[in-house]
C-alpha cells in the first residue's frame, strides 16, 4: 500500500537496497513490460532494482504492473460490440446498425444478452509515439512529507486523500506526534483528521482537544466519529456515543466560550446530537453546555451576531453592518461585493475592510481577488459550486449590478497587498521560473468532491490537447453485489455532445446515433448489461468538429438503469489521443490522458468538456440531477448541461500563476530562464498542479 499511494501521488517508489547483482537483461524485462502502459523507469530506480535478488524484484514488478495496469485502466478487458472499431462502425449502414441494436435490446425481455458475433480483425501495430511517464526512486522522508502536507492542508481535501490519510494514521500511530502541525486550519480536516486519531491512537484526546476551538468543530467532530459529511452540507445519523465519548464531546463543548451562539447556526443538527449526549445526565459536571443545549431544544430567546447584522443591512445602515462584522473577517470578505453595491460610500467600506482584512484566511481573500479581478466584466451567467461530498454546480443568469472598474482595482491591490505581506513573512524562494501555462490550471481550494483520477486537478483547470485529430471517450462500468446488496442489470451510457461557438446544439454521439457523417464521429456500440464488466468507445474527429464550425464537446456518462454511481461495483472513464483511430487495440493504455473513476451519489457525470478552437480539455468532474420525466440519456438533460457547459467555459477562478506570482514577488526573484531558478513551477516539471497536498500546505 506504502508504494501504492507514492506511485499514485509522486510516480515514485521506496525500495530498500539489496545484496545481489542481476543482470541487466531482468531490469530490462520489466522496463519493456511496462512500456505499453506508457510507463519507464528513472536510472537511479534502475540501479537499485539491480540490487535486488529474482524473487525480490518478482514481488516488485507484479505490484508495480499491477498498480500502473489500475492507474490506467487496463486492470480488466475492453470487449465492446464492434470490435473492429471505428471503421466498422464507420462502414457499416446505419439501417444495419439499428437492427443489431434492437437484437441486442431484446435481450433484456428475455433474460440473456444478446451480443453479434463479429470476428476482430488483425489491427495494425499502433503507429504513433506516446510521451512516457517516468518512475523514480524516492525515499521514505519524501513518502513521509506526502502526509505532513496533507495534514497541513489549508483546503478541503478529496476522499482519495482521506483514504490515503487514513492509512498513514493507522500505519504510524505510534510516532504521529512528529507529523502533527501545530494547528490544523481547515475545519473540515480538522474534524476528519480527529476523528482518525480517536480511533487510532490512545493518547488522541489530549491531541484532540488543543486543536477544537468552537462548538462548530465538536459539532463536525461527532459527524466524523459518526461517518458522516463533515462539511455539514447534508445530514448526518449519529451514532450512539459511548458514555466515555459523550463525556468527551460535553467536555469540549464546556470549553468552548459563549458556545450557545454558535450552536443556534446548526440549530437542528444540535438537537438531533443532544438527543445522543444527553446533556441532562451532567448538568451539574458541565452547566455551560447543559444550558446551551437548554437554549436551542427550547427555543429560548438568544440574541445572537446574525440577527443585529440581518437588522443593520434591512434597514440599509451598511457602515454599522460592516463594523459589526469587524468581529468576523472572513464573512465580510464574503459579503465585500454587497457593500459595495449597496452603499452610498464605498470608500469608507473599504477602508473597513482594508483594516481587517489580513485576519481573512487566504483561501478566502485569493477567491475574493479572482472574483473583482474581472468583476466589471458583466458575463451572462453566475456558477455556484455548493459544498457537499459530491460534485455539483449551479448555473443562474447574472443579474447583478456592475461595479465600476476604479473600485474593483482598488480590490485587487488592496487583496494583493495583504497577501504579499503575508506570503513575504515565510522563508525565501530564491531565482524562482514561473510557466505561464499555469494560468490555465486553477488553485485546489476545495477538493472535497474531486474524485479519484490518474491525474487529479482542481475543477474549471484547461490542459492543452497534444497533437492528433481524433479524441478517444472510453467508459467501462461493472454490476454485482455493493454492501450486500445486488445492483440487478446495470446500464451506463456514454455520449458526447457536439456544440457550436455560441453553446447551439450541433448533434450527439449516443446509443441513439452510432455515427455522424458529418462530423466524422463514431460510438462502439451500446451494451446494456455488466454482469462481467463493459465497455463503450466514441471517437471524435477534431478536423471534421471544426470544418463545420462546432466547438465544444461534452463528455457525458448516464446511468441509464437509474443506480448512483457510488452503488456500483466499479465505474470509470477517460479519455485518449489517437492520432490513427484504426492502429494499435481499441484500449491502449500508452495513449490514455486521463482516467476519472466515478463514484459519485449522481446519476449523470460530465468528467470533461473540449474547447477543440482553443484545444483545450476543461476538467470539470461535474455531476447532473436526473430529470425526473424523462429517461436518462443525452437528450432528457440538454438544458442543464448547456447550463453547465456555458458556465465552466466561461469559468473565473483564481489561478496557480497569480498564486505563485504573489508568492514569488513577496520572497523570491522571478526569472525568465528556468535553468537560473532554483525553484520551477510549471505544467511538467518541479512543482505542479499535480502536486496538490504541497500547494494546499505550503503555498496557501
Amino acid at each position: 500500500m506504502k508504494n501504492t499511494i507514492f506511485l499514485k501521488r509522486k510516480s515514485k517508489l521506496v525500495i530498500d537496497a539489496g545484496n545481489s547483482r542481476l543482470e541487466p537483461e531482468y531490469v530490462f524485462a520489466l522496463i519493456k513490460n511496462i512500456e505499453p502502459l506508457g510507463y519507464s523507469i528513472s536510472g537511479a530506480l534502475a540501479e537499485r532494482l539491480s540490487t535486488l535478488d529474482e524473487n525480490q524484484l518478482s514481488v516488485v514488478y507484479k505490484q508495480l504492473i499491477s498498480h500502473l495496469k489500475t492507474m490506467v485502466g487496463a486492470n480488466v478487458k475492453f470487449r465492446p460490440i464492434y470490435p473492429n472499431f471505428p471503421k466498422q462502425v464507420e462502414e457499416l449502414p446505419k439501417e444495419t446498425l439499428f437492427d443489431i441494436n434492437t437484437l441486442h435490446y431484446l435481450g433484456d425481455w428475455i433474460g440473456a444478452r444478446i451480443m453479434p458475433d463479429f470476428a476482430k480483425k488483425r489491427r495494425p501495430k499502433l503507429s504513433e509515439e506516446t510521451p512516457i511517464k517516468i518512475v523514480d526512486l524516492g525515499t521514505n522522508e519524501e513518502f513521509e512529507k506526502i502526509f505532513t502536507d496533507l495534514l497541513s492542508a489549508k483546503a478541503s481535501l478529496s476522499e482519495d486523500d482521506k483514504a490515503d490519510l487514513s492509512w498513514f494514521v493507522e500505519n504510524y500511530f505510534s510516532d504521529l506526534k512528529r507529523f502533527l502541525p501545530n494547528q490544523i486550519l481547515h475545519k473540515e480536516n480538522l474534524a476528519y483528521i480527529s476523528g482518525l486519531l480517536l480511533k487510532y491512537t490512545e493518547d488522541a484526546t489530549e491531541i484532540v482537544s488543543n486543536y477544537i476551538k468552537t462548538a462548530t468543530d465538536i459539532l463536525r467532530l461527532a459527524t466524523a466519529l459518526s461517518d458522516g459529511d463533515v462539511s455539514l452540507s447534508s445530514n448526518t445519523k449519529f451514532k450512539s456515543f459511548k458514555r466515555s465519548e459523550r463525556r468527551f464531546l460535553l467536555e469540549l463543548l464546556e470549553q468552548c466560550n459563549a458556545p450557545t451562539e454558535d450552536m443556534l447556526r446548526h440549530k437542528k443538527r444540535w438537537i438531533r446530537l443532544g438527543e445522543r449526549l444527553h446533556p441532562s445526565e451532567y448538568k451539574h459536571r458541565y452547566p455551560k453546555s447543559c444550558e446551551a443545549f437548554d437554549i436551542i431544544r427550547n427555543s429560548k430567546p438568544y440574541q445572537t451576531f446574525n440577527r443585529t447584522l440581518e437588522k443593520h443591512l434591512k434597514n440599509g445602515e451598511f457602515s454599522q453592518a460592516a463594523d459589526h462584522l469587524e468581529k468576523r473577517p472572513g464573512e465580510f470578505a464574503r459579503r465585500l461585493d454587497h457593500f459595495l453595491r449597496s452603499s452610498d460610500d464605498s470608500s469608507a467600506i473599504l477602508e473597513k475592510f482594508g483594516a481587517i482584512s489580513e485576519q481573512v484566511s487566504t483561501n478566502v481573500l485569493l477567491q475574493i481577488l479572482a472574483h473583482f479581478k474581472d468583476r466589471d466584466i458583466q458575463s451572462e451567467l453566475r456558477v455556484f459550486f455548493p459544498k457537499g461530498e459530491f460534485a455539483k454546480a449551479f448555473a443562474i443568469p447574472n443579474e447583478v449590478e456592475p461595479l465600476n472598474s476604479e473600485t474593483c482595482t482598488k480590490v485587487v491591490e488592496l487583496i494583493k497587498n495583504t497577501l504579499s505581506t503575508r506570503f513575504g513573512a515565510r522563508e525565501p524562494l530564491g531565482n524562482v521560473y514561473i510557466d505561464p501555462a499555469l494560468k490555465n490550471y486553477t488553485i485546489p481550494l476545495a477538493q472535497r468532491a474531486a474524485s479519484k483520477s490518474l491525474k487529479c486537478l482542481a475543477r474549471g483547470s484547461r490542459l492543452d490537447i497534444p497533437k492528433g485529430d481524433t479524441i478517444r471517450f472510453f467508459l467501462w462500468w461493472k454490476e454485482g453485489i455493493v454492501d450486500g446488496v445486488e445492483t440487478g442489470r446495470v446500464d451506463v451510457d456514454l455520449s458526447a455532445v457536439i456544440y457550436d461557438e455560441n453553446w447551439e446544439y450541433q448533434e450527439h454521439i449516443s446509443y441513439t446515433n452510432l455515427k455522424s457523417g458529418k462530423f466524422r464521429s463514431h460510438h462502439s456500440g451500446d451494451i446494456t448489461s455488466a454482469p462481467n464488466g463493459a465497455c463503450e468507445f466514441i471517437d471524435i474527429d477534431i478536423p471534421s468538429v471544426l470544418k463545420h464550425n462546432a466547438r465544444y464537446i461534452v463528455m457525458s456518462l448516464n446511468s441509464y438503469t437509474s443506480q448512483s454511481y457510488c452503488n456500483l461495483p466499479e465505474c470509470y472513464g477517460g479519455w485518449m489521443m489517437r492520432k490513427h483511430p484504426n492502429s494499435g487495440e481499441v484500449f491502449e493504455p500508452k495513449t490514455v490522458m486521463n482516467k476519472i473513476d466515478i463514484a459519485a451519489d449522481s446519476k449523470i457525470a460530465i468528467p470533461v468538456i473540449l474547447d477543440l478552437k482553443e484545444r483545450k480539455f476543461i476538467w470539470t468532474d461535474l455531476a447532473l440531477t436526473r430529470n425526473p420525466y424523462l429517461y436518462n440519456n443525452v437528450e432528457g438533460n440538454q438544458k442543464g448541461m448547456v447550463l453547465i457547459g456555458q458556465a465552466m467555459a466561461d469559468l473565473k477562478k483564481p489561478n496557480l500563476f497569480d498564486l505563485f506570482e504573489l508568492h514569488s514577488i513577496a520572497r523570491g526573484n522571478i526569472v525568465k530562464d528556468r535553468e537560473k531558478a532554483e525553484i520551477v513551477f510549471s505544467a511538467e516539471e518541479g512543482i505542479t498542479p499535480y502536486d496538490t497536498e504541497k500547494i494546499l500546505s505550503d503555498f496557501l
